[in-house]
């Protein structure tokens, strides 16, 4: 059985004003485990960002408790007890945003992910570049390491922010809409490319996604974001079971098939 990584204790998340506080959601108490691929659906303005900032540690949360369990400690660790330096070496981030990089090649730009153990000169010993090396193979984008950055498609610059990512060496991987940008063959392999990188890295990877099909197909667990904050977790079919996905997906016209979990769409 997968162990859990990262451990929601009656979190709240939001944003705190000058006046007033917004609560997007509060009381949840769930788990990530290491070896699965999760992802987080959820209709626009639900809260996945803020759920996905304030797990990644880019903004306080509001209540509650994150915790990160991790082999140097007895017991998980509580998010706000560690370091900016720890936690670059804990928790990777990839985000949508394309990076506007022009004077850089793709293997420089991995090699930047080994900037937590670089000490202030920045400075790669051959150890390290192994790593980046190791991470670029483990991509499969050999062929994309000597191509300057601003020459990849979309496709392949997210690849190599993931290899970015792997050289970083953090045993937790967020993403915000890894898929985004990318035609329909290219999202298929970029999701199989981090459920096999969950798998044989052993990687906690959690994601948002708008790619509702897909994820359904190739997550392992599914975070389902409603309208109040209210968060439904479980396999894709437990959530077909309990109504969940109808919920989010069906529309006049749109249907939604528990038992094949394929969404049907009515002529007009």
């Amino acid at each position: 059985m997968n162990s859990e990584t990262i451990i929601l204790k009656n979190l709240s998340i939001g944003y705190q004003g000058k006046n007033d506080v917004r609560v997007v959601a509060s009381g949840i108490s769930a788990a990530i485990r290491k070896g699965e691929l999760t992802c987080l659906l959820g209709a626009n303005g639900v809260g996945k960002s803020t759920l996905l900032r304030t797990l990644s540690a880019f903004q306080p949360k509001l209540d509650g408790e994150i915790f990160l369990e991790v082999s140097l400690a007895s017991q998980p660790i509580a998010l706000t007890a560690l370091s900016d330096k720890e936690l670059s070496k804990l928790i990777g981030v990839v985000l949508t945003e394309k990076p506007d990089i022009r004077n850089m090649t793709s293997r420089e730009l991995v090699a930047l992910g080994r900037s937590p153990y670089t000490g202030f000169w920045g400075t790669l010993h051959e150890d390290d570049w192994q790593v980046v090396d190791d991470a670029i193979s483990i991509v499969g984008i050999q062929l994309l390491s000597d191509r300057m950055i601003h020459t990849l498609s979309d496709g392949e610059r997210q690849k190599v922010m993931i290899a970015k990512a792997l050289a970083q060496q953090t045993p937790v991987i967020y993403l915000d809409e890894p898929t985004a940008f990318l035609d329909f063959p290219s999202k298929v392999e970029m999701m199989q490319l981090l459920r096999r990188l969950a798998r044989e890295q052993q990687k906690t990877i959690f994601l948002s996604t708008h790619d509702f099909e897909l994820a359904l197909q190739v997550a392992d667990k599914l975070w389902m974001m409603e309208k109040g904050g209210k968060l439904t977790i479980g396999t894709p079919q437990e959530l077909a079971t309990d109504g969940a996905l109808a919920r989010y997906v069906e529309r006049p016209g749109i249907t939604f098939d528990a038992q094949t979990l394929t969404v049907k769409v009515s002529k007009l």
